[in-house]
């Protein structure tokens, strides 16, 4: 590795440590990277980001480098973000960012977006997490998002309870958890030996207003609206015959990667990242549904549910290890671009 005379190319994560709440995708790359040879993945702090020593950054959701409890914090760390932003631009280190959500994140300062442009403007690789997403208007690499088999393979699981439908996961206003509640209880006037589990954590009193209103007076609605820890979440998944994800908009969706690590068939919008999904799959396993979800969705991908299948999704195409090597292959080429040579 010539471009980094001859040791391992030295990566700058965007975290400072692994905690228990660490989103496992994180958690499970990060082990991945330390277990590939020619990479050495170097946890955040600010003093490291400022004045330390790395070859390339790694980016996630960088606007978790913004915000802060009261406005001294939040100023204190937008001045950071700024200088950080500096150093890589003085540096000409290359930045390279996973490309999880598509659009912009909502309900920050003008300064932040501001940031976040010239960030995005910094850099030089986008990793993609499926083969259809749209063009970034960046050099891009894909290297598909990895399955949590390995993570959840000591938790306890549960049957699955017969005409049982869940959503797990924090709840956010775009993943329509509230349309889901409402399509249920239609599913259920046709159907009463249907259930539906709720579970995970909403984003804000508001939101858990909604979903309570919405589910009230259902006998057979069940709302489990707090921080899920491993052990819960696999109970929660575990414990329906299908996992119902509505939202309004899908592009990278963990969640169904979990599912199905779990062994349960979900029920998504029909786009063309979900189809792509089925087919890597197999049949039977990725359950679609078009427009806005319906009760007749619901009761549909139940009966496909119940047909026969597999006995486990194919998910051969995201094992950690061979992402670990391709995010070693990306940081190559972003250091190839950066300095504009063909080789290194």
């Amino acid at each position: 590795m010539p471009a980094t005379a001859g040791r391992p190319i030295r990566v700058l994560q965007p975290f400072g440590r692994i905690r228990p709440t660490t989103n496992p995708y994180i958690a499970m790359l990060h082990a991945a990277l330390e277990r590939t040879a020619g990479v050495e993945p170097v946890l955040f702090s600010y003093p490291r980001a400022l004045v330390g020593r790395y070859d390339v950054v790694h980016l996630h959701w960088p606007e978790t480098r913004l915000g802060g409890r009261g406005p001294v914090r939040r100023a204190l760390r937008l001045v950071l973000a700024y200088a950080f932003w500096a150093r890589l631009r003085l540096t000409r280190t290359p930045v390279v960012r996973t490309v999880h959500n598509l659009e912009l994140p909502s309900g920050l300062g003008r300064l932040d977006y501001a940031w976040l442009r010239l960030l995005e403007r910094a850099t030089t690789l986008h990793v993609v997490l499926n083969e259809t997403t749209p063009p970034t208007g960046r050099p891009s690499v894909t290297v598909l998002h990895g399955h949590y088999r390995d993570w959840f393979r000591e938790t306890e699981r549960t049957d699955a309870v017969p005409g049982q439908v869940t959503y797990a996961g924090l709840v956010r206003r775009y993943k329509n958890v509230v349309g889901l509640v409402r399509a249920f209880r239609d599913a259920h006037a046709v159907d009463p030996s249907l259930s539906l589990l709720v579970a995970g954590n909403p984003s804000g009193p508001d939101l858990e207003a909604e979903v309570r209103a919405a589910a009230h007076g259902a006998d057979a609605i069940r709302l489990d609206l707090r921080f899920l820890d491993d052990a819960d979440l696999v109970r929660a998944v575990t414990s329906g015959e299908l996992v119902v994800l509505p939202y309004l908009h899908m592009h990278n969706s963990g969640t169904v990667l979990l599912a199905l690590s779990l062994d349960r068939p979900v029920l998504v919008p029909d786009n063309e990242a979900n189809r792509a999904l089925a087919q890597e799959v197999g049949p039977g396993w990725v359950l679609t549904f078009e427009g806005e979800l319906g009760a007749a969705a619901i009761r549909r991908a139940l009966d496909e549910a119940r047909g026969p299948r597999a006995r486990r999704p194919d998910l051969s195409r995201r094992e950690w290890d061979d992402a670990g090597v391709a995010h070693r292959e990306a940081y190559h080429e972003a250091l190839r671009l950066r300095r504009g040579t063909r080789t290194l």
